[in-house]
């Protein structure tokens, strides 16, 4: 049996897992686990229970509760821990085995005993594992959520800052990046967070989002606190904007037992810069065409598609796949040349079109390994190419085959309605999944098994993820990786803050916060702002007559920039009719505009 309290308030015993619902047993339960192996004076326990002002029968309440909790061990077969009735108050008996704080307190002690980086590291991500969501979210205690939580919050903030300064410090500064971003976003005015992140954005040579996030940071600091950037903070500007070499992560971040709990606050100094660069070996852009795992979903728009990409003739074949971040272009695009390979015996190649750093490939350098790629070719053959995240028209119009011998599907998140009028070809815009397909991937992912035993749970959750494809597939994952858990728990757990759940720390791009960041990274800076504020600000299905107001332009000018954001998929539909927000967008924008967004000048 082992009491939770990093998490809902909850017990369990083996497989089963019972939370608490809120009373106030639960809370005397929680103030007694928070001070196991303590005593805990009867009138704090009356204070936690009815607060400041308790009523004159708070001390035979609290007798009632007590028993009432004795009852509740012994339906529940608990009885390794039990409530002692001591002068002066009660306590509770625990150990690592049955309280999940006291073990992940002797896992924090256990690394800082480590003898290296890995060691340290793997044990601190075991007790970082022991967290599972808002902190006694159940227990409905103003007293303990004042007093107690924030204590409990910023031990785990102190352990997670540590090993994320072991992942830099041993390379795995990918890694790093998943919990950076949700922590830095969760915990704005954390400063060492934005600075690890920043530091991690530079070692992956992401040098422009790394001096983005800086001015984020001092944007933030500047308007909600009054105060700059801490030196440390500083000095990594001008390391980044020097093009210097950061020099070794352990030199900077020194190990040491300071994060243990009650342990003092750990200085970060930057070392002194070496003025030496390695450049990036360069990334392969042309490659074959990966098949795509338990494809669901988009049956009307494959069969349309590949009847084109089949039909008999001369002319050359492109098809232009558009949509929102994460919406599955690239999936589709996938599934659509394994279907059709047959008919291009000259080989399927997948063709990216921007580097791993976002920026876009240029024209003449895609032309010339697409050139290296078909030399082998036989005359005659056709080959398929799939031109993945095109930026622009011109970064493309080289590529697109010229004749019979071969077909192109171009995926990109803008319409590209230039090229189609110049090029021709056939345009398919993709939005969310329908009701249906989204269950149908949970099916495909989880298993019929698991999804048959709470179909409604599992609808539930296709429409806590807005049924957007990335956003399914990251539950899916996650789910997979925890076959105990409830899909009916998923989906409350998840609501509590959609953009940190929808992330997989072992698969940095698969985070629904950083693809979409990525997606506003693209834009101009008034464009991006104008998105922020519309999607923070205004209700959905809305006009440009709705956004002159929040905008501050003319509605000609809104008009403008409202339709070159719907053009970068960041708005659905649009005129004639209301222009929509997706709900995780919506999320992003209003998680990330306080510190984001500036005053929007003509676009």
């Amino acid at each position: 049996m082992r009491f939770q309290l990093l998490g809902p308030l909850s017990i369990t015993d083996g497989s089963d897992t019972v939370v608490l619902q809120p009373s106030k047993p639960t809370i005397l339960l929680a103030s007694l686990l928070l001070h196991a192996n303590s005593v805990v004076s009867a009138d704090y326990l009356q204070r936690t229970m009815w607060g400041e002002e308790q009523p004159a029968t708070s001390r035979a309440a609290l007798q009632t509760c007590v028993l009432r909790l004795r009852r509740l061990f012994t339906k529940h077969g608990v009885t390794e821990t039990p409530i002692e009735a001591v002068p002066g108050g009660y306590r509770i008996t625990a150990g690592p085995r049955h309280l999940d704080l006291i073990g992940f307190r002797d896992e924090v002690r256990r690394a800082a005993e480590s003898a290296d980086p890995e060691s340290e590291l793997h044990v601190l991500k075991g007790a970082l594992s022991l967290w599972e969501g808002s902190v006694l979210a159940n227990v409905r205690s103003d007293v303990l959520h004042r007093d107690e939580v924030p204590r409990l919050v910023e031990e785990r903030l102190r352990i997670l800052e540590r090993a994320c300064d072991l992942k830099l410090r041993l390379g795995r500064c990918g890694e790093a990046l998943v919990e950076l971003w949700s922590a830095s976003r969760a915990h704005p005015g954390h400063e060492r967070f934005r600075e690890q992140l920043i530091e991690a954005l530079y070692r992956t040579g992401r040098q422009t989002e790394a001096l983005a996030e800086y001015r984020l940071v001092k944007d933030y600091l500047h308007d909600e606190l009054g105060v700059d950037p801490s030196p440390a903070l500083r000095r990594l500007e001008m390391a980044i904007l020097r093009g210097e070499n950061l020099g070794p992560a352990d030199d900077r971040h020194p190990a040491g037992p300071a994060y243990l709990p009650g342990g003092g606050e750990r200085q970060h100094p930057v070392a002194s810069a070496v003025a030496t660069n390695r450049a990036a070996p360069p990334t392969a852009m042309v490659g074959p065409v990966a098949a795509v795992h338990s494809f669901t979903g988009r049956a009307a728009e494959t069969a349309a598609l590949l009847e084109r990409l089949t039909a008999p003739g001369h002319d050359p074949v492109t098809l232009l796949v558009s949509g929102a971040p994460g919406i599955g272009k690239s999936a589709l695009a996938r599934h659509l040349a394994h279907q059709v390979k047959d008919a291009f015996p000259a080989g399927l190649f997948m063709v990216r079109m921007v580097g791993p750093d976002g920026a876009p490939r240029s024209p003449g350098d895609a032309a010339a390994e697409v050139a290296a790629a078909l030399r082998e070719q036989v005359r005659g053959e056709r080959a398929l190419l799939v031109l993945d995240d095109v930026v622009d028209a011109d970064q493309v119009r080289p590529l697109l085959p010229a004749g019979a011998d071969g077909a192109a599907i171009v995926t990109s998140r803008r319409g590209l309605a230039g090229l189609v009028a110049t090029h021709g070809g056939w345009v398919l815009r993709l939005g969310t999944f329908a009701e249906e397909e989204s269950y149908a991937l949970l099916l495909a992912v989880l298993g019929a098994e698991r999804v048959g035993a709470e179909p409604e749970a599992a609808r539930r959750l296709a429409e806590a993820c807005g049924h957007h494809p990335l956003a399914l597939r990251i539950m899916s994952a996650r789910l997979l990786t925890r076959p105990a858990l409830r899909l009916a728990d998923s989906v409350s757990w998840l609501a509590e803050d959609p953009l940190a759940r929808l992330s997989l720390a072992d698969s940095p791009e698969l985070s629904v916060h950083r693809v979409l960041g990525g997606a506003l990274d693209r834009l101009d800076p008034r464009l991006a702002d104008a998105f922020l504020k519309v999607a923070a600000q205004i209700p959905d299905h809305f006009t440009a007559e709705d956004s002159v107001r929040v905008l501050g332009m003319s509605p000609v000018e809104a008009d403008d920039v409202l339709d070159r954001l719907a053009d970068a998929g960041l708005l659905e539909e649009g005129p004639p009719g209301p222009y929509r927000v997706h709900e995780l967008l919506r999320v992003y924008a209003r998680r990330t505009a306080p510190y984001r967004s500036r005053p929007i000048q003509k676009v």
